[in-house]
Protein backbone atom coordinates (compact mmCIF):
# COMPACT_ATOMS: atom_id res chain seq x y z
CA UNK A 1 0.00 0.00 0.00
CA UNK A 2 2.67 2.41 0.07
CA UNK A 3 2.98 2.98 -3.88
CA UNK A 4 -0.32 4.44 -4.07
CA UNK A 5 0.22 6.39 -1.42
CA UNK A 6 3.14 8.21 -2.53
CA UNK A 7 1.28 8.56 -5.76
CA UNK A 8 -1.41 10.14 -3.85
CA UNK A 9 0.14 12.35 -2.34
CA UNK A 10 2.25 13.56 -5.77
CA UNK A 11 -0.84 13.94 -7.40
CA UNK A 12 -2.27 16.27 -4.89
CA UNK A 13 0.79 17.91 -4.68
CA UNK A 14 0.88 18.52 -8.72
CA UNK A 15 -2.98 19.45 -8.14
CA UNK A 16 -2.49 21.98 -5.81
CA UNK A 17 0.35 23.35 -7.60
CA UNK A 18 -1.87 23.98 -10.68
CA UNK A 19 -4.20 25.64 -8.26
CA UNK A 20 -1.86 28.15 -7.19
CA UNK A 21 -0.52 28.51 -10.68
CA UNK A 22 -4.12 29.69 -12.47
CA UNK A 23 -5.71 31.37 -9.74
CA UNK A 24 -4.92 34.99 -10.92
CA UNK A 25 -6.76 36.78 -8.62
CA UNK A 26 -4.09 35.48 -5.22
CA UNK A 27 -0.52 36.34 -6.73
CA UNK A 28 2.44 37.48 -4.55
CA UNK A 29 2.11 41.53 -4.96
CA UNK A 30 5.36 41.35 -2.64
CA UNK A 31 7.07 39.66 -5.66
CA UNK A 32 7.31 42.34 -7.84
CA UNK A 33 8.30 45.92 -7.45
CA UNK A 34 6.34 48.10 -6.11
CA UNK A 35 6.03 52.03 -8.19
CA UNK A 36 5.51 54.52 -5.56
CA UNK A 37 5.09 58.35 -7.18
CA UNK A 38 3.49 61.21 -6.29
CA UNK A 39 1.43 62.16 -9.57
CA UNK A 40 -0.06 58.58 -9.85
CA UNK A 41 -1.18 57.79 -7.13
CA UNK A 42 -3.50 60.82 -6.75
CA UNK A 43 -4.50 60.35 -10.80
CA UNK A 44 -5.26 56.61 -9.21
CA UNK A 45 -7.68 57.99 -6.51
CA UNK A 46 -9.50 60.32 -8.38
CA UNK A 47 -9.93 57.83 -11.28
CA UNK A 48 -11.04 55.38 -9.14
CA UNK A 49 -13.23 57.69 -5.71
CA UNK A 50 -16.40 57.08 -8.02
CA UNK A 51 -16.27 53.47 -8.51
CA UNK A 52 -15.29 52.38 -5.39
CA UNK A 53 -18.49 54.30 -3.68
CA UNK A 54 -20.46 52.24 -6.40
CA UNK A 55 -18.87 49.37 -5.09
CA UNK A 56 -20.35 50.40 -1.13
CA UNK A 57 -16.75 50.95 0.11
CA UNK A 58 -14.94 54.02 1.17
CA UNK A 59 -12.48 55.59 -1.08
CA UNK A 60 -9.93 55.95 1.78
CA UNK A 61 -10.63 52.34 3.08
CA UNK A 62 -9.17 51.17 -0.59
CA UNK A 63 -5.73 51.32 -2.34
CA UNK A 64 -4.50 51.38 -5.89
CA UNK A 65 -1.11 49.75 -6.26
CA UNK A 66 1.08 50.17 -8.81
CA UNK A 67 3.63 47.21 -9.44
CA UNK A 68 6.77 47.66 -12.37
CA UNK A 69 5.55 44.47 -14.37
CA UNK A 70 5.19 44.83 -18.19
CA UNK A 71 2.61 42.17 -18.28
CA UNK A 72 -1.08 43.19 -18.83
CA UNK A 73 -2.52 42.81 -16.01
CA UNK A 74 -4.61 43.38 -12.60
CA UNK A 75 -5.36 41.37 -9.70
CA UNK A 76 -6.70 41.41 -6.09
CA UNK A 77 -4.49 39.64 -3.14
CA UNK A 78 -7.13 40.20 -0.10
CA UNK A 79 -8.17 42.99 1.47
CA UNK A 80 -9.34 45.82 -0.44
CA UNK A 81 -6.33 46.62 -2.43
CA UNK A 82 -6.03 46.42 -6.52
CA UNK A 83 -2.58 45.71 -7.67
CA UNK A 84 -2.15 47.41 -11.58
CA UNK A 85 0.86 46.13 -13.38
CA UNK A 86 2.30 49.23 -15.36
CA UNK A 87 2.55 47.36 -18.43
CA UNK A 88 -1.51 47.64 -18.11
CA UNK A 89 -0.97 51.39 -17.95
CA UNK A 90 1.31 51.33 -20.49
CA UNK A 91 -0.98 49.70 -23.25
CA UNK A 92 -4.41 51.83 -22.12
CA UNK A 93 -5.73 54.24 -24.50
CA UNK A 94 -7.12 56.24 -22.31
CA UNK A 95 -8.08 56.59 -18.72
CA UNK A 96 -11.37 54.89 -19.27
CA UNK A 97 -10.06 52.08 -20.23
CA UNK A 98 -8.10 51.84 -16.56
CA UNK A 99 -11.20 52.80 -14.73
CA UNK A 100 -13.11 49.81 -16.56
CA UNK A 101 -10.26 46.98 -15.07
CA UNK A 102 -10.92 49.17 -11.71
CA UNK A 103 -14.08 48.57 -11.78
CA UNK A 104 -13.47 44.70 -12.35
CA UNK A 105 -11.29 44.49 -9.66
CA UNK A 106 -13.13 45.87 -7.20
CA UNK A 107 -16.15 43.55 -8.46
CA UNK A 108 -13.74 41.07 -6.85
CA UNK A 109 -13.16 42.97 -3.98
CA UNK A 110 -16.73 43.83 -3.19
CA UNK A 111 -17.48 40.09 -3.78
CA UNK A 112 -14.99 38.46 -1.27
CA UNK A 113 -13.81 36.27 -4.14
CA UNK A 114 -10.10 35.89 -2.80
CA UNK A 115 -11.47 34.39 0.53
CA UNK A 116 -14.14 32.61 -1.10
CA UNK A 117 -11.55 30.83 -3.51
CA UNK A 118 -11.00 28.95 -0.49
CA UNK A 119 -14.40 27.27 -0.93
CA UNK A 120 -13.57 26.58 -4.94
CA UNK A 121 -10.22 24.42 -4.10
CA UNK A 122 -12.28 22.75 -1.19
CA UNK A 123 -14.58 21.46 -3.55
CA UNK A 124 -12.31 20.35 -6.57
CA UNK A 125 -9.36 18.90 -3.65
CA UNK A 126 -12.65 16.67 -2.64
CA UNK A 127 -12.90 15.37 -6.26
CA UNK A 128 -9.45 14.66 -6.25
CA UNK A 129 -9.27 12.54 -2.79
CA UNK A 130 -12.20 10.87 -3.89
CA UNK A 131 -10.59 9.72 -7.15
CA UNK A 132 -7.74 8.94 -5.46
CA UNK A 133 -9.13 6.70 -2.73
CA UNK A 134 -11.09 4.71 -5.64
CA UNK A 135 -7.87 4.66 -7.95
CA UNK A 136 -5.90 3.28 -5.38
CA UNK A 137 -8.53 0.61 -4.98
CA UNK A 138 -8.23 -0.40 -7.95
CA UNK A 139 -5.15 -0.71 -8.34
CA UNK A 140 -4.71 -3.33 -4.59
CA UNK A 141 -7.27 -5.09 -6.70
CA UNK A 142 -4.84 -5.63 -9.29
CA UNK A 143 -6.44 -3.24 -11.72
CA UNK A 144 -3.41 -1.47 -12.25
CA UNK A 145 -4.47 0.39 -15.53
CA UNK A 146 -8.20 1.02 -14.13
CA UNK A 147 -6.51 2.71 -11.56
CA UNK A 148 -4.12 4.97 -12.93
CA UNK A 149 -6.98 6.19 -15.12
CA UNK A 150 -9.71 6.75 -12.53
CA UNK A 151 -6.70 8.94 -10.70
CA UNK A 152 -6.07 10.88 -14.16
CA UNK A 153 -9.97 11.26 -14.63
CA UNK A 154 -10.47 12.23 -10.70
CA UNK A 155 -7.75 15.00 -11.11
CA UNK A 156 -8.75 16.50 -14.96
CA UNK A 157 -12.29 16.89 -12.93
CA UNK A 158 -11.35 18.86 -9.97
CA UNK A 159 -9.03 21.14 -12.24
CA UNK A 160 -12.43 21.33 -14.36
CA UNK A 161 -14.36 22.24 -11.40
CA UNK A 162 -12.07 24.76 -10.03
CA UNK A 163 -11.78 26.46 -13.17
CA UNK A 164 -14.86 26.70 -13.88
CA UNK A 165 -15.51 28.52 -10.26
CA UNK A 166 -13.14 30.77 -11.30
CA UNK A 167 -14.76 31.62 -14.41
CA UNK A 168 -17.70 32.31 -12.47
CA UNK A 169 -16.12 34.59 -10.53
CA UNK A 170 -15.16 36.70 -13.30
CA UNK A 171 -17.64 36.78 -15.17
CA UNK A 172 -19.42 38.16 -11.97
CA UNK A 173 -17.10 40.72 -11.14
CA UNK A 174 -17.49 41.60 -15.22
CA UNK A 175 -21.58 41.87 -14.15
CA UNK A 176 -20.45 44.02 -11.06
CA UNK A 177 -17.97 46.72 -12.87
CA UNK A 178 -21.09 47.66 -15.42
CA UNK A 179 -22.83 47.81 -12.53
CA UNK A 180 -20.38 50.45 -10.87
CA UNK A 181 -19.34 52.14 -13.46
CA UNK A 182 -23.39 52.89 -14.35
CA UNK A 183 -23.95 53.72 -10.50
CA UNK A 184 -21.00 56.44 -11.06
CA UNK A 185 -21.98 57.67 -14.03
CA UNK A 186 -19.03 56.58 -16.15
CA UNK A 187 -19.23 55.23 -19.74
CA UNK A 188 -18.23 51.41 -20.21
CA UNK A 189 -16.83 52.40 -23.63
CA UNK A 190 -13.51 51.60 -21.66
CA UNK A 191 -14.15 48.32 -19.81
CA UNK A 192 -14.89 47.13 -24.14
CA UNK A 193 -12.41 48.97 -24.92
CA UNK A 194 -9.36 47.18 -22.77
CA UNK A 195 -11.19 43.56 -23.41
CA UNK A 196 -10.82 44.29 -27.17
CA UNK A 197 -6.80 45.24 -26.65
CA UNK A 198 -7.02 42.10 -24.67
CA UNK A 199 -8.57 40.26 -26.98
CA UNK A 200 -5.81 41.21 -29.77
CA UNK A 201 -3.27 40.68 -27.48
CA UNK A 202 -4.68 36.49 -27.47
CA UNK A 203 -4.69 36.93 -31.69
CA UNK A 204 -1.11 37.95 -31.76
CA UNK A 205 -0.23 34.92 -29.36
CA UNK A 206 -2.48 32.21 -31.17
CA UNK A 207 -4.13 31.39 -27.89
CA UNK A 208 -7.32 29.57 -28.64
CA UNK A 209 -10.77 31.27 -28.92
CA UNK A 210 -13.11 28.20 -29.55
CA UNK A 211 -13.43 26.74 -25.74
CA UNK A 212 -13.27 28.47 -21.99
CA UNK A 213 -13.16 25.07 -20.28
CA UNK A 214 -8.87 24.86 -19.70
CA UNK A 215 -9.46 28.76 -18.93
CA UNK A 216 -9.38 30.61 -15.13
CA UNK A 217 -11.33 33.32 -17.35
CA UNK A 218 -14.55 33.04 -20.03
CA UNK A 219 -13.46 33.67 -23.84
CA UNK A 220 -12.77 37.66 -23.88
CA UNK A 221 -15.05 37.58 -26.38
CA UNK A 222 -17.98 35.79 -24.78
CA UNK A 223 -17.22 38.66 -22.32
CA UNK A 224 -17.48 41.51 -24.45
CA UNK A 225 -20.36 40.03 -25.99
CA UNK A 226 -22.24 39.40 -22.62
CA UNK A 227 -21.21 43.08 -21.31
CA UNK A 228 -21.80 45.24 -24.73
CA UNK A 229 -25.58 44.36 -24.14
CA UNK A 230 -25.36 46.26 -20.93
CA UNK A 231 -23.48 48.69 -20.91
CA UNK A 232 -24.41 50.12 -24.41
CA UNK A 233 -28.27 50.90 -22.73
CA UNK A 234 -26.61 52.68 -20.30
CA UNK A 235 -27.30 56.29 -20.05
CA UNK A 236 -23.70 56.88 -19.65
CA UNK A 237 -22.58 54.96 -22.54
CA UNK A 238 -22.34 58.23 -25.08
CA UNK A 239 -21.09 60.18 -22.15
CA UNK A 240 -17.07 61.75 -22.87
CA UNK A 241 -14.60 61.18 -20.17
CA UNK A 242 -13.31 63.93 -18.06
CA UNK A 243 -11.01 65.84 -20.38
CA UNK A 244 -9.05 67.02 -17.48
CA UNK A 245 -8.79 63.49 -16.21
CA UNK A 246 -7.87 61.87 -19.84
CA UNK A 247 -5.40 64.76 -20.11
CA UNK A 248 -3.78 63.70 -16.71
CA UNK A 249 -3.71 59.84 -17.89
CA UNK A 250 -1.63 61.04 -20.55
CA UNK A 251 0.83 62.52 -18.79
CA UNK A 252 1.42 59.25 -16.32
CA UNK A 253 1.67 57.08 -18.87
CA UNK A 254 4.39 59.20 -20.48
CA UNK A 255 5.91 59.56 -17.34
CA UNK A 256 5.31 55.52 -16.95
CA UNK A 257 6.84 55.31 -19.97
CA UNK A 258 9.95 57.04 -19.46
CA UNK A 259 10.49 55.77 -16.03
CA UNK A 260 10.10 51.98 -16.98
CA UNK A 261 11.20 51.21 -20.66
CA UNK A 262 14.15 51.14 -22.34
CA UNK A 263 15.36 54.50 -22.76
CA UNK A 264 15.78 54.12 -26.47
CA UNK A 265 12.52 52.49 -27.18
CA UNK A 266 10.69 55.90 -25.31
CA UNK A 267 12.46 58.35 -27.37
CA UNK A 268 11.36 56.39 -30.63
CA UNK A 269 7.66 56.46 -28.99
CA UNK A 270 7.66 59.96 -28.25
CA UNK A 271 10.05 61.75 -31.13
CA UNK A 272 12.08 65.27 -30.29
CA UNK A 273 9.61 66.29 -33.19
CA UNK A 274 6.41 65.78 -30.90
CA UNK A 275 6.40 68.61 -28.04
CA UNK A 276 3.45 67.87 -26.74
CA UNK A 277 3.57 67.82 -22.99
CA UNK A 278 3.25 64.09 -22.30
CA UNK A 279 5.83 63.47 -24.72
CA UNK A 280 8.30 66.08 -23.19
CA UNK A 281 7.62 64.50 -19.75
CA UNK A 282 8.56 60.94 -21.13
CA UNK A 283 11.73 61.91 -22.52
CA UNK A 284 13.08 63.89 -19.60
CA UNK A 285 12.77 60.69 -18.23
CA UNK A 286 14.54 58.91 -20.78
CA UNK A 287 17.10 61.36 -20.98
CA UNK A 288 17.98 60.80 -16.93
CA UNK A 289 17.80 57.52 -17.19
CA UNK A 290 20.37 57.50 -19.84
CA UNK A 291 22.19 59.94 -17.66
CA UNK A 292 22.26 62.82 -20.09
CA UNK A 293 21.49 65.06 -17.19
CA UNK A 294 21.63 68.33 -19.55
CA UNK A 295 19.28 67.07 -22.25
CA UNK A 296 16.63 65.83 -18.88
CA UNK A 297 17.07 69.34 -17.52
CA UNK A 298 15.89 71.19 -21.23
CA UNK A 299 12.95 68.87 -21.20
CA UNK A 300 12.09 69.90 -17.97
CA UNK A 301 12.58 73.46 -17.96
CA UNK A 302 10.94 73.06 -21.17
CA UNK A 303 7.34 71.83 -19.28
CA UNK A 304 8.00 74.32 -16.82
CA UNK A 305 8.07 77.10 -19.39
CA UNK A 306 4.47 75.23 -20.44
CA UNK A 307 3.25 75.19 -16.96
CA UNK A 308 5.07 76.98 -14.37
CA UNK A 309 4.54 75.54 -10.99
CA UNK A 310 3.35 73.04 -11.52
CA UNK A 311 4.50 70.52 -8.73
CA UNK A 312 5.32 67.23 -10.84
CA UNK A 313 7.36 69.31 -13.36
CA UNK A 314 9.06 71.24 -10.18
CA UNK A 315 9.56 67.83 -8.72
CA UNK A 316 10.91 66.25 -11.80
CA UNK A 317 13.50 68.83 -12.29
CA UNK A 318 14.59 68.31 -8.36
CA UNK A 319 15.38 64.94 -9.16
CA UNK A 320 17.19 65.27 -11.77
CA UNK A 321 19.56 68.13 -10.21
CA UNK A 322 19.82 65.72 -6.84
CA UNK A 323 20.64 62.54 -8.46
CA UNK A 324 23.25 64.48 -10.90
CA UNK A 325 24.88 65.34 -7.84
CA UNK A 326 23.64 68.67 -7.50
CA UNK A 327 21.70 68.74 -4.55
CA UNK A 328 22.40 72.30 -3.39
CA UNK A 329 20.38 73.45 -6.68
CA UNK A 330 17.80 71.20 -6.27
CA UNK A 331 16.52 72.55 -3.41
CA UNK A 332 14.43 75.73 -4.37
CA UNK A 333 12.63 73.97 -7.01
CA UNK A 334 12.16 70.81 -4.38
CA UNK A 335 10.65 73.20 -1.59
CA UNK A 336 8.10 74.70 -4.03
CA UNK A 337 7.03 71.46 -5.15
CA UNK A 338 7.01 70.81 -0.98
CA UNK A 339 5.00 73.48 -0.34
CA UNK A 340 1.92 73.44 -3.42
CA UNK A 341 1.61 69.84 -2.53
CA UNK A 342 1.53 70.59 0.96
CA UNK A 343 4.02 68.29 1.92
CA UNK A 344 2.97 65.57 -0.16
CA UNK A 345 5.11 62.61 1.56
CA UNK A 346 6.89 61.36 -1.50
CA UNK A 347 7.64 64.60 -2.92
CA UNK A 348 8.48 65.72 0.78
CA UNK A 349 10.93 62.63 1.44
CA UNK A 350 12.74 63.54 -2.02
CA UNK A 351 13.17 67.10 -0.90
CA UNK A 352 14.30 65.78 3.04
CA UNK A 353 16.95 63.75 1.58
CA UNK A 354 18.04 66.94 -0.78
CA UNK A 355 18.84 68.66 2.49
CA UNK A 356 21.10 65.92 3.91
CA UNK A 357 22.73 65.47 0.37
CA UNK A 358 24.25 68.94 0.53
CA UNK A 359 25.97 68.30 4.37
CA UNK A 360 25.11 71.34 5.15
CA UNK A 361 24.45 71.43 8.88
CA UNK A 362 22.28 74.51 8.37
CA UNK A 363 19.64 72.39 6.89
CA UNK A 364 19.53 69.50 9.56
CA UNK A 365 16.33 71.21 10.98
CA UNK A 366 14.43 71.54 8.15
CA UNK A 367 15.03 67.92 7.08
CA UNK A 368 14.28 66.73 10.29
CA UNK A 369 10.69 68.54 10.12
CA UNK A 370 9.90 67.91 6.46
CA UNK A 371 10.94 64.02 6.73
CA UNK A 372 8.79 63.58 10.16
CA UNK A 373 6.03 65.39 8.56
CA UNK A 374 6.36 62.68 5.58
CA UNK A 375 6.37 59.40 7.47
CA UNK A 376 3.93 60.85 9.98
CA UNK A 377 1.28 61.28 6.65
CA UNK A 378 2.83 57.96 5.01
CA UNK A 379 4.71 55.70 7.25
CA UNK A 380 4.86 52.80 4.50
CA UNK A 381 7.75 54.74 2.90
CA UNK A 382 11.39 52.88 3.78
CA UNK A 383 12.84 55.60 1.77
CA UNK A 384 12.06 58.49 3.95
CA UNK A 385 12.26 56.19 7.06
CA UNK A 386 15.62 56.12 6.01
CA UNK A 387 16.50 59.11 5.52
CA UNK A 388 14.85 59.88 8.94
CA UNK A 389 17.63 57.66 10.70
CA UNK A 390 20.19 59.65 8.71
CA UNK A 391 18.72 62.60 10.43
CA UNK A 392 18.65 61.13 13.61
CA UNK A 393 22.40 59.43 13.41
CA UNK A 394 23.77 63.02 12.78
CA UNK A 395 21.95 64.59 15.55
CA UNK A 396 23.51 61.95 18.20
CA UNK A 397 20.15 60.13 18.44
CA UNK A 398 21.11 56.77 18.11
CA UNK A 399 18.49 54.77 19.19
CA UNK A 400 15.78 56.25 17.61
CA UNK A 401 18.03 56.49 14.05
CA UNK A 402 18.01 52.50 14.91
CA UNK A 403 14.20 52.73 15.01
CA UNK A 404 13.91 54.28 11.78
CA UNK A 405 15.99 51.45 10.32
CA UNK A 406 13.63 49.08 12.12
CA UNK A 407 11.04 50.71 10.49
CA UNK A 408 12.66 50.51 7.02
CA UNK A 409 13.27 46.93 7.22
CA UNK A 410 9.94 45.83 8.56
CA UNK A 411 8.53 47.30 5.59
CA UNK A 412 11.01 45.88 3.20
CA UNK A 413 10.02 42.32 4.74
CA UNK A 414 13.54 41.82 6.34
CA UNK A 415 12.62 40.25 9.67
CA UNK A 416 15.71 39.70 11.04
CA UNK A 417 17.58 42.62 10.40
CA UNK A 418 14.07 44.69 11.52
CA UNK A 419 14.47 42.38 15.05
CA UNK A 420 18.00 43.54 15.30
CA UNK A 421 17.30 46.91 15.14
CA UNK A 422 14.48 46.77 16.90
CA UNK A 423 15.94 45.53 19.68
CA UNK A 424 18.76 47.51 20.00
CA UNK A 425 16.61 50.71 19.97
CA UNK A 426 14.52 49.63 22.54
CA UNK A 427 17.88 49.67 24.58
CA UNK A 428 18.56 53.21 24.34
CA UNK A 429 15.03 54.61 24.73
CA UNK A 430 13.17 54.77 27.71
CA UNK A 431 11.16 51.68 28.58
CA UNK A 432 7.32 52.45 28.30
CA UNK A 433 7.68 55.22 25.83
CA UNK A 434 5.88 56.00 22.85
CA UNK A 435 8.94 54.77 20.70
CA UNK A 436 10.00 52.51 22.73
CA UNK A 437 6.61 50.39 22.72
CA UNK A 438 6.67 51.04 19.03
CA UNK A 439 10.26 49.04 18.62
CA UNK A 440 9.10 46.46 21.10
CA UNK A 441 5.55 46.01 18.49
CA UNK A 442 8.17 45.84 15.74
CA UNK A 443 10.82 43.45 17.49
CA UNK A 444 7.24 41.28 18.11
CA UNK A 445 6.24 41.14 14.28
CA UNK A 446 9.56 40.28 12.95
CA UNK A 447 9.91 37.51 15.59
CA UNK A 448 6.65 35.86 14.75
CA UNK A 449 7.02 36.22 10.53
CA UNK A 450 10.55 34.59 11.39
CA UNK A 451 8.90 32.30 13.29
CA UNK A 452 5.84 31.54 10.53
CA UNK A 453 9.10 31.28 7.74
CA UNK A 454 10.55 28.20 9.92
CA UNK A 455 7.34 26.53 9.73
CA UNK A 456 6.74 27.29 6.64
CA UNK A 457 10.34 25.61 5.40
CA UNK A 458 9.50 22.75 7.72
Amino acid sequence: MQFPSFLGRSLIGRFLALLLAVTLSVQPAMAQSMLRDAETEALLADMSAGIIQAAGLQPKNVQIVLLQDKEINAFVAGGQIVYIHSGLITAAKNANEVQGVIAHEMGHVAGGHVIRSSEGIKTATGITLLSLLLGAAAIAAGAGEAGAGIMAAGQQAAMGKFLAFTRTQESSADSAAASYLAKSGISGKGLIGFFKTLQNVEFRYAIPQEDSYGRTHPLTGERISALQEVVEKDAAWNKPSDPALEARFKRVKAKLTGFVNEPRQTLITYPATDLSIPARYARAYAWHRSAYPDKALEEADSLLRSVPHDPYFLELKGQILLESGRPQEALPVLREATDLTRSQPLIASLFGHALLATEDKANLPEATRVLKSAVSKDNDNPFAWYQLGVVYEREGDLPRAQLATAERYSLQGRANLALLSAEAAMGGIAKGSPDWIRAQDIAMASRAEMENGKRRRR
